[in-house]
Protein backbone atom coordinates (compact mmCIF):
# COMPACT_ATOMS: atom_id res chain seq x y z
CA UNK A 1 0.00 0.00 0.00
CA UNK A 2 1.27 3.10 -0.94
CA UNK A 3 0.66 6.66 0.94
CA UNK A 4 -1.79 8.93 -0.22
CA UNK A 5 -0.62 12.03 -1.83
CA UNK A 6 -1.47 15.26 -0.23
CA UNK A 7 -4.97 15.96 0.28
CA UNK A 8 -6.31 18.74 2.50
CA UNK A 9 -7.63 17.16 5.84
CA UNK A 10 -10.82 18.23 7.67
CA UNK A 11 -10.00 18.42 11.17
CA UNK A 12 -12.63 18.83 14.07
CA UNK A 13 -11.93 19.77 17.77
CA UNK A 14 -14.91 19.53 19.98
CA UNK A 15 -15.80 18.37 23.44
CA UNK A 16 -16.59 20.48 26.86
CA UNK A 17 -12.82 20.64 27.72
CA UNK A 18 -10.25 23.29 27.46
CA UNK A 19 -8.13 23.52 24.76
CA UNK A 20 -9.93 23.66 20.95
CA UNK A 21 -8.70 26.89 20.11
CA UNK A 22 -5.51 26.48 21.47
CA UNK A 23 -4.96 23.04 19.46
CA UNK A 24 -6.01 24.78 16.54
CA UNK A 25 -3.98 27.66 17.02
CA UNK A 26 -0.93 25.57 17.82
CA UNK A 27 -1.89 23.63 14.34
CA UNK A 28 -1.66 27.31 12.66
CA UNK A 29 1.58 27.58 13.87
CA UNK A 30 3.27 24.54 13.14
CA UNK A 31 1.79 24.95 9.43
CA UNK A 32 3.01 28.84 9.21
CA UNK A 33 6.60 26.79 10.04
CA UNK A 34 6.18 24.80 6.90
CA UNK A 35 5.18 27.85 4.63
CA UNK A 36 1.55 27.01 4.69
CA UNK A 37 -0.62 30.14 4.66
CA UNK A 38 -3.49 30.48 7.53
CA UNK A 39 -7.09 32.28 7.51
CA UNK A 40 -8.53 32.19 10.99
CA UNK A 41 -12.52 32.97 11.34
CA UNK A 42 -13.29 33.19 15.02
CA UNK A 43 -17.06 32.70 14.98
CA UNK A 44 -18.86 34.65 18.11
CA UNK A 45 -15.92 36.57 18.90
CA UNK A 46 -14.69 39.77 19.08
CA UNK A 47 -12.75 40.59 21.60
CA UNK A 48 -9.70 42.18 20.62
CA UNK A 49 -7.31 41.90 23.72
CA UNK A 50 -7.49 38.23 23.52
CA UNK A 51 -3.90 37.09 23.21
CA UNK A 52 -3.96 35.36 19.88
CA UNK A 53 -5.59 38.16 18.04
CA UNK A 54 -2.42 40.90 19.42
CA UNK A 55 0.00 38.19 19.16
CA UNK A 56 -0.87 37.55 15.43
CA UNK A 57 -1.01 40.91 14.78
CA UNK A 58 2.54 40.95 16.10
CA UNK A 59 4.18 38.51 14.39
CA UNK A 60 4.99 38.07 10.15
CA UNK A 61 3.63 34.73 9.81
CA UNK A 62 1.13 34.04 6.70
CA UNK A 63 -1.74 33.96 9.39
CA UNK A 64 -4.73 36.15 9.43
CA UNK A 65 -7.19 36.28 11.62
CA UNK A 66 -10.72 37.50 11.75
CA UNK A 67 -13.30 38.24 14.29
CA UNK A 68 -17.02 37.78 13.54
CA UNK A 69 -19.02 38.26 16.54
CA UNK A 70 -19.81 40.99 19.22
CA UNK A 71 -17.40 42.05 21.76
CA UNK A 72 -19.32 39.85 24.70
CA UNK A 73 -20.00 36.36 24.50
CA UNK A 74 -22.87 34.51 23.23
CA UNK A 75 -24.41 32.18 25.75
CA UNK A 76 -27.35 30.80 24.38
CA UNK A 77 -29.71 29.86 21.78
CA UNK A 78 -31.41 33.10 22.19
CA UNK A 79 -29.14 34.86 19.38
CA UNK A 80 -29.88 38.19 18.01
CA UNK A 81 -30.32 38.59 14.56
CA UNK A 82 -27.30 40.18 14.93
CA UNK A 83 -25.58 37.40 15.91
CA UNK A 84 -26.75 35.36 12.45
CA UNK A 85 -25.90 37.88 10.25
CA UNK A 86 -22.40 37.94 11.78
CA UNK A 87 -22.40 34.19 11.64
CA UNK A 88 -23.70 34.06 7.66
CA UNK A 89 -21.05 36.69 6.95
CA UNK A 90 -18.65 34.10 8.11
CA UNK A 91 -19.76 31.55 6.44
CA UNK A 92 -19.34 33.80 3.32
CA UNK A 93 -16.20 34.31 4.11
CA UNK A 94 -15.15 31.07 3.64
CA UNK A 95 -16.39 30.50 0.81
CA UNK A 96 -14.56 33.13 -0.93
CA UNK A 97 -11.37 32.26 0.78
CA UNK A 98 -11.67 28.43 -0.19
CA UNK A 99 -12.39 29.67 -3.85
CA UNK A 100 -9.74 32.65 -4.11
CA UNK A 101 -6.79 29.97 -3.61
CA UNK A 102 -5.32 32.30 -1.05
CA UNK A 103 -4.90 29.97 1.50
CA UNK A 104 -3.72 26.45 2.43
CA UNK A 105 -5.62 25.66 5.84
CA UNK A 106 -8.70 27.66 7.09
CA UNK A 107 -9.97 27.52 10.90
CA UNK A 108 -13.52 28.30 11.74
CA UNK A 109 -13.39 28.81 15.23
CA UNK A 110 -16.31 28.14 17.22
CA UNK A 111 -18.34 27.18 14.69
CA UNK A 112 -19.34 23.94 16.16
CA UNK A 113 -20.85 26.39 18.87
CA UNK A 114 -22.70 28.65 16.20
CA UNK A 115 -24.23 25.87 14.33
CA UNK A 116 -25.87 24.41 17.76
CA UNK A 117 -26.66 28.01 19.00
CA UNK A 118 -28.54 27.60 15.53
CA UNK A 119 -26.72 31.09 14.25
CA UNK A 120 -25.88 28.74 11.25
CA UNK A 121 -28.03 25.72 9.59
CA UNK A 122 -25.59 22.71 9.24
CA UNK A 123 -26.61 21.99 5.56
CA UNK A 124 -25.00 25.37 4.78
CA UNK A 125 -21.76 24.82 6.58
CA UNK A 126 -21.70 21.27 4.95
CA UNK A 127 -22.53 23.02 1.75
CA UNK A 128 -20.09 25.06 1.89
CA UNK A 129 -17.57 22.50 3.18
CA UNK A 130 -18.41 20.33 0.26
CA UNK A 131 -16.94 23.13 -2.35
CA UNK A 132 -13.24 23.25 -0.77
CA UNK A 133 -10.51 22.33 -3.34
CA UNK A 134 -9.12 19.06 -2.59
CA UNK A 135 -5.49 20.64 -0.82
CA UNK A 136 -7.06 23.05 1.57
CA UNK A 137 -6.96 21.51 4.94
CA UNK A 138 -9.76 22.83 7.19
CA UNK A 139 -10.66 23.12 10.68
CA UNK A 140 -13.50 23.43 12.79
CA UNK A 141 -13.52 24.31 16.81
CA UNK A 142 -16.10 24.50 19.55
CA UNK A 143 -18.53 22.24 21.72
CA UNK A 144 -21.03 20.03 20.32
CA UNK A 145 -20.01 19.32 16.69
CA UNK A 146 -22.57 18.15 14.72
CA UNK A 147 -22.45 14.26 13.93
CA UNK A 148 -22.61 15.46 10.20
CA UNK A 149 -19.50 17.49 10.87
CA UNK A 150 -18.12 14.44 13.13
CA UNK A 151 -18.71 11.77 10.29
CA UNK A 152 -17.22 13.64 7.26
CA UNK A 153 -13.91 14.53 8.79
CA UNK A 154 -10.86 12.97 8.81
CA UNK A 155 -8.73 13.65 12.42
CA UNK A 156 -11.67 14.23 15.07
CA UNK A 157 -10.16 15.24 18.48
CA UNK A 158 -12.46 15.19 21.62
CA UNK A 159 -10.96 17.30 24.71
CA UNK A 160 -13.00 16.38 27.70
CA UNK A 161 -12.43 18.13 30.90
CA UNK A 162 -11.35 16.68 34.11
CA UNK A 163 -10.27 19.44 36.06
CA UNK A 164 -10.46 23.14 35.64
CA UNK A 165 -9.56 26.93 37.94
CA UNK A 166 -13.31 27.42 37.48
CA UNK A 167 -13.98 24.58 40.08
CA UNK A 168 -12.31 26.57 42.63
CA UNK A 169 -14.14 29.96 41.80
CA UNK A 170 -10.25 31.11 39.83
CA UNK A 171 -10.99 33.52 37.32
CA UNK A 172 -9.88 33.12 33.61
CA UNK A 173 -6.28 33.91 33.65
CA UNK A 174 -4.69 36.42 30.96
CA UNK A 175 -2.58 34.31 28.98
CA UNK A 176 -4.41 31.19 29.46
CA UNK A 177 -8.12 31.42 28.94
CA UNK A 178 -7.79 34.78 26.75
Amino acid sequence: MTAATTKGLIIVNTGNGKGKTTAALGLALRAAGQGLRILILQFMKGQKNVGEYKALGRIGLPITIRQLGRAGFVHSRACETLDIAKAYKGLELFREALTGGEYDMIILDEINVAVSFGLLEIEDVLAAMADRPPNVHVVLTGRNAHEKVVAMADLVTEMREIKHPFQQHIKAQKGIEF
